[in-house]
């Protein structure tokens, strides 16, 4: 509106407010007004497009069918709550599209909520955020409607065709409360996310599991591969049961690697605080090493000087080590993008500060829906999944210094990358 207007009339429009005390947001205010004017203006110029003749033509006179009046409705907008007058016409057959028959919001009125559902906010705290901030009343349950349309959605991205090679997934694991038999226990909500030949992350989906192991995770990449992915050139995870013999099963030329960021913080979690800048200087050798024979001597002089104080920060190492080591084979490039992943780590911190603040959930289908309207805020994804992006957004996030490591993931890696 800002642009549209020239700068006298909204210095008209602002000093008519001041001189009236009307308040330029709220339900009474200018914003409100202005929306209420824009709104229906938007309505007659539909309903001239519906008529085929402007408003007072001679050219509307025997066409069968003419304006008849107009009735009262009250919608909710980002300005609060707006009274309108919506035109009709005399055969009935008016359907306005800016506000649908029987909306009583507009689109932009979903998204905000939506937003503020994927924040972490509950229905009832929209609710109160709602009256308090635009003096609108909005149930409990409406709110819960229209966070329930991005279930088909959900079914829809969880289905969706993936690509046939990616560089490096990461599986990683979410732990959130789900009431089940009227108690409410721990569940893991299993994230995959894949790294494209572009270097862009995307959650490739989500599961909720209580009790892993090898048969689940089968379950799980095979419905990946019947998507289209039909190899992955590394898979990080994290200790996660019968994840490496799935892995073996479904892709059985992936490299499966430890996280090395997970290993050093569960490592470091034997460590009094105190110390843990010091221990994470005595750990850099190892991960650092130029190969297998370099990071064993590191280990041995990491058991050395710290194994008597901290034996559980060496055994953590000593357990991971043989899938650790595969991360030592590859040149400094490959390992960057493979041990840098604060994308995902800002994800799961930000996806963790909205399940901490929900509490627990009602449901495995609760659950997953916060977490992917967490997951498409984060990406940058559209209201609609497949619409238009916010200028400057990409569907998903980029990796640093992945120009250079795809050069030699092609070396390494051979023809199994497609370019």
């Amino acid at each position: 509106m800002a642009r549209l207007l020239p700068p006298q009339a909204l210095d008209a429009l602002i000093a008519g407010a001041q001189a009236t005390g009307t308040p330029l947001d709220g339900p009474d205010g200018l914003l409100g007004q202005m929306t209420k004017a824009v709104i229906e203006r938007a309505l007659q110029t539909e309903m001239t497009h519906h008529l085929g003749y402007e408003h007072g033509d001679n050219d509307g006179a025997g066409s069968g069918n003419s304006r008849n009046g107009s009735y009262g409705k009250t919608v909710l907008t980002t300005a609060g709550p707006v009274r309108i007058a919506v035109p009709r016409d005399r055969n009935g057959e008016f359907a306005p599209q800016i506000v649908p028959k029987r909306s009583r919001r507009l689109g932009a009125v979903d998204e905000m909520i939506l937003s503020l559902y994927a924040r972490g906010m509950s229905t009832r705290d929209i609710r109160d955020h709602l009256a308090e901030v635009y003096g609108a009343d909005v149930s409990p349950a409406l709110i819960s409607n229209i966070t329930d349309v991005v279930v088909d959605e959900i079914t829809t991205w969880q289905n969706r065709p993936l690509e046939a090679v990616y560089p490096i997934v990461y599986i990683d694991a979410l732990v959130v409360k789900i009431r089940d038999g009227g108690v409410v226990t721990n569940k893991a909500a299993h994230l995959v996310i894949g790294v494209d030949v572009e270097g862009v992350k995307n959650v490739l989906g989500i599961w909720i599991e209580a009790n892993e192991g090898a048969k689940f995770w089968l379950t799980v990449l095979t419905a990946l591969k019947n998507r289209g992915m039909r190899d992955a050139l590394i898979v990080c995870c994290d200790g996660l049961r019968g994840l490496p013999e799935a892995i073996n099963a479904v892709w059985p030329k992936a490299t499966v690697q430890t996280c090395v960021t997970h290993l050093i913080r569960n490592s470091m979690k034997f460590v009094a605080y105190s110390e843990r800048k010091h221990i994470a200087r005595a750990l850099r050798p190892i991960y650092t090493a130029i190969d297998e024979n370099a990071a064993l001597h590191a280990l041995d002089e990491l058991r050395a000087e710290h194994g008597k104080r901290y034996p559980g920060l060496v055994a953590a190492w000593e357990r991971a080590w043989e899938a650790f080591i595969p991360f030592l084979s590859f040149d400094t490039e490959i390992r960057r993008v493979i041990y840098t992943t604060n994308a995902i780590e800002s994800m799961n911190f930000q996806l963790r500060k909205t399940l901490k603040t929900r509490g627990h959930f009602p449901s495995d289908e609760a659950a997953i829906k916060l977490l992917y309207l967490g997951i498409r805020r984060i990406e940058g994804r559209h209201i609609d999944g497949d619409g238009p992006l916010p200028a400057g957004t990409i569907r998903g996030t980029g990796t640093m210094g992945w120009n250079r490591a795809l050069n030699h993931f092609a070396i390494v890696f051979g023809d199994r990358l497609p370019i």
